[in-house]
């Protein structure tokens, strides 16, 4: 899971709009009720299926709709657990830190919440981007056409470098932006949450998990790469590039 940034707001308890909704005004955070051990959590993530799916229906030659159908019915599973978590952490307060049934490095709550938070919700912002990037010509132009000739020579070269990686990868592979070096590179991920580049922004993502292409190519991962980076939305991989 590449990740440079974190939620930024959050609904503020009590304050409504003019029209009794809640708005969004204060760094995203947990607060705690007066008089309760409860920890109460200030976001939810949001289910974005119906929004993914029309993104790419139709538009990715030979990866199917019934493959992002199916594919996606496993985005919403990761969608749910991330909000279970969250409410298991609300339900057990705050954690007592010299309570080794709680916080220990074996076998505890606070561990098994949060590595498993950790899986959920790479899960979901994996996919979120994945789909995200779908749906395009194939055809990357402007600047980051340039900063893809930059760091890799050619775009050709590019394409070859994150099949090969993609190959590699027993999960994921990314393509993301170093925000200190400002360097293109591709990297590999073998599960939802491996392996974390901090400082990194994600511009693109390659899921090689057999759930997304098995129907459609069975085994041929080579093939189901080739087919991706023919249907690549470089418009929305550009968008993601830091603003300067």
């Amino acid at each position: 899971m590449l990740s440079s940034a974190t939620h930024t707001d959050r609904d503020v308890p009590g304050q409504r709009g003019s029209k009794g909704r809640r708005y969004r005004s204060e760094p995203a955070r947990a607060w705690q009720q007066p008089n309760c051990n409860c920890i109460v959590m200030a976001y939810k993530y949001e289910n974005k299926q119906a929004a993914l799916l029309a993104k790419v229906k139709g538009k990715t030659g030979k990866i199917s709709d019934k493959t992002h159908e199916e594919h996606l019915k496993l985005y919403t599973g990761y969608v749910n657990k991330s909000n279970g978590i969250l409410e298991a952490i609300e339900k057990l307060g705050t954690p007592d830190p010299a309570d080794p049934a709680v916080a220990n490095q074996i076998a505890s709550v606070i561990r098994n919440l949060k590595v498993d938070f950790t899986f959920a919700v790479g899960g979901l912002k994996n996919h979120e981007l994945y789909f995200d990037i779908l749906g395009g010509d194939g055809v990357a132009t402007g600047a980051i056409a340039e900063l893809i000739d930059r760091d890799f020579g050619s775009f050709e070269a590019y394409k070859k470098d994150l099949k090969a990686t993609g190959i590699a990868a027993r999960g994921w592979a990314w393509t993301g932006i170093d925000n200190e070096t400002g360097k293109l590179f591709n990297y590999i991920g073998d599960a939802q949450n491996t392996y974390p580049v901090w400082g990194v922004t994600p511009l693109l993502g390659l899921d090689v998990y057999e759930h997304a292409y098995y129907a459609d190519f069975y085994t041929a991962r080579a093939g189901y790469i080739d087919e991706f980076l023919a249907h690549v939305d470089w418009t929305a991989v550009a968008a993601r590039l830091p603003k300067a």
